[in-house]
């Protein structure tokens, strides 16, 4: 092994002769660097091979080519790169292929690689690269996609990338994301060629018995994969992806047709479909009147264009009733509304007919529960206030047993200033099952805490204690202990620390807070610090390091602490403590002891 890294060392002195020579590094600084050089190689020649070893030499390489180049700008000097640089890239390279080598599957390896040959402009050693990778990892569109996109648009070579995407194809012969961006390339491609015979022609220049194939220019590639790939992949939605792609080249009007007619054809009860030709009316022309002003006549264009889009989506809605078409329409409306427009009567039309559309998406018992929400800040925001205490009913009758919408319906009653919120959180919790109902009781307490006297707040927080599950219980005594010191100060606090500290399950955060509450009394007392330590190591002892060493520099600092102690926490912390936090604990408390901590 010592050989082997002697030589290995000894193949670096000409790089680093050179440094030296031109005065890019000094002597001492060529010395540091084989001796840093010697101990990385050591570890990467041993049996017992570790990723890291790799990882860190590389990235020790990596960081001398950055300082290579911030000196070279500093001194001027550009020369000897051959000799220099592009022996540590070349090093550099050998030490990523042993490393994916030995661990084939670390796909975040291979990926750093790829960067670095794509940041040094290794053309070949790349193509090598991505061979590699993908013939271990021939699982992942991703990495297919990657690789042909490099060929494609670095290497400019259409053949390679064509023959990937057909190669990815293979292995995954229903990949949505694979089609898609084969359809791209051979767009691009016909694109490129396009303005390449368009050039020649304007430069009149004879292109001998070269030709440019009319099918390839009208982009017949992509209708083939287009065809193939609705074969293999169903729904409306790939459609619209592929013809999204299609809309961004000004030559495929003829393709973009095919695909919504087929689109229309095979999917006409897809709320998608509805939605893409509602939409679509956007992009059409429309003739305003020419008495109207410029801005007059910008608005009353839009206006046009979004009757006709409603005239779509109200068709849609006679012919597919149902939740997913009313969620387009209503979404639709309220994009439009959320847009700026300098026109009052614009914005009037909008907002009249955003809520008309949710009322009757409302009345048809068809509103999705995510929209409710909107719908109720709209009304707030408009000054609905009936309307929206009226909606916020209805939708808990309707979903009854959603937290979300028991919690929007109380906060529109909280904002109202309602007689009626301390019945419906009552009425909540009686619908809603316990596990999950937490925002609820939060809610609930911290309208309490303003509303309410103390004794029927803290009425409230020991009733949820017992109502809700366990679990959600924990963040409720940090709030309770919280609400206490606030309320009544530390006397409150610790009371009903006291009575809380044997009901678990506890959070690591309820003790931290006593013991901040401890600290922050004058007459802190180190008796009452030990005693929350030990409770919170009783429950957090095994799994943080940091508790330990807290309390240990209690003793330390505190007045009344005992460092003596410090020995017998060690002890027990070193007995508690699992796996990796000894070694954490034992580095940290080092660190204390030494005074760097």
């Amino acid at each position: 092994m010592a050989e082997r890294v002697e030589q290995r060392i000894e193949a670096r002195l000409p790089e680093l002769e050179q440094l030296e020579r031109v005065g890019l590094f000094t002597r001492k600084e060529i010395k540091a660097v084989i001796k840093k050089a010697s101990a990385l190689e050591y570890k990467i020649q041993r049996r017992a091979l570790h990723k890291e070893d790799f990882i860190n030499y590389i990235q020790y390489e990596i960081n001398l080519l950055e300082l290579i180049k911030k000196r070279r700008s500093r001194i001027g000097y550009s020369f000897k790169k051959d000799e220099i640089e592009y022996s540590i890239v070349q090093r550099i390279n050998g030490l990523f292929k042993r490393a994916t080598e030995k661990w084939k599957d670390d796909v975040q390896l291979w990926l750093s690689h790829v960067a670095f040959c794509k940041k040094w402009n290794k053309k070949i050693q790349l193509s090598k690269v991505f061979s590699a990778m993908l013939a271990i990892h021939p699982n992942k569109p991703a990495l297919w996609i990657m690789a042909a996109k490099w060929e494609m648009e670095e290497r400019l070579s259409s053949e390679s990338a064509r023959h990937l995407f057909l190669r990815a194809l293979r292995f995954h012969p229903e990949s949505p994301k694979l089609y898609q961006e084969y359809f791209r390339m051979e767009l691009m491609h016909a694109e490129k060629q396009r303005k390449e015979k368009k050039e020649f022609e304007q430069a009149k220049m004879d292109l001998g018995e070269f030709s440019y194939s009319e099918e390839v220019l009208n982009g017949e590639m992509a209708r083939i994969i287009y065809r193939n790939a609705v074969e293999k992949i169903k729904g409306a939605e790939f459609y619209l992806s592929l013809l999204s792609i299609a809309k961004l080249f000004d030559f495929t009007q003829d393709l973009q047709k095919e695909i919504l007619e087929n689109l229309q054809a095979k999917y006409a009860d897809d709320p998608l479909t509805w939605d893409y030709m509602a939409r679509r009316e956007l992009e059409m022309g429309s003739l305003p009147s020419p008495e109207c002003s410029s801005k007059q006549m910008k608005a009353s264009e839009v206006a046009q264009k979004e009757e006709r889009c409603c005239a779509v989506f109200e068709e849609a809605v006679t012919a597919l009733p149902t939740e997913a078409m009313w969620k387009c329409y209503v979404t639709f409306c309220l994009e439009r509304l959320n847009r700026k427009t300098n026109s009052e009567e614009l914005r009037k039309k909008r907002l009249e007919r955003t809520l008309c559309v949710f009322s009757r998406a409302h009345e048809s018992t068809l509103l999705p529960e995510t929209l409710y929400k909107q719908w109720l800040y709209l009304l707030l925001e408009v000054g609905l206030s009936e309307k929206a205490t009226e909606v916020a009913a209805a939708a808990t009758k309707r979903f009854s047993q959603s937290v979300e919408m028991w919690h929007t319906r109380l906060q529109v009653l909280i904002k109202l200033n309602s007689s009626d919120v301390a019945q419906c959180f009552e009425e909540a919790v009686r619908q809603v099952k316990s596990k999950g109902c937490l925002p609820l009781w939060t809610l609930w307490v911290e309208w309490s805490e303003g509303a309410n006297s103390k004794e029927d707040t803290q009425a409230l927080y020991q009733r949820s204690l017992f109502v809700i599950d366990p679990a959600d219980s924990v963040t409720m005594k940090e709030k309770y202990l919280d609400w206490a010191y606030r309320e009544g100060g530390y006397k409150k606090a610790k009371k009903v620390f006291t009575s809380l500290h044997e009901s678990r399950p506890f959070s690591l955060e309820f003790f931290r807070k006593m013991i901040e509450i401890e600290k922050e009394q004058e007459s802190c007392k180190m008796l009452n610090l030990r005693e929350y330590y030990e409770r919170a190591l009783r429950e957090f002892g095994s799994t943080d390091s940091d508790l330990w060493l807290d309390y240990i520099k209690e003793e330390l600092s505190h007045p009344q602490g005992k460092p003596v102690n410090c020995g017998n926490i060690h002890w027990r912390a070193m007995k508690m403590l699992e796996g990796e936090l000894v070694e954490k604990f034992v580095s940290k408390y080092t660190l204390l002891q030494t005074g760097h901590l």
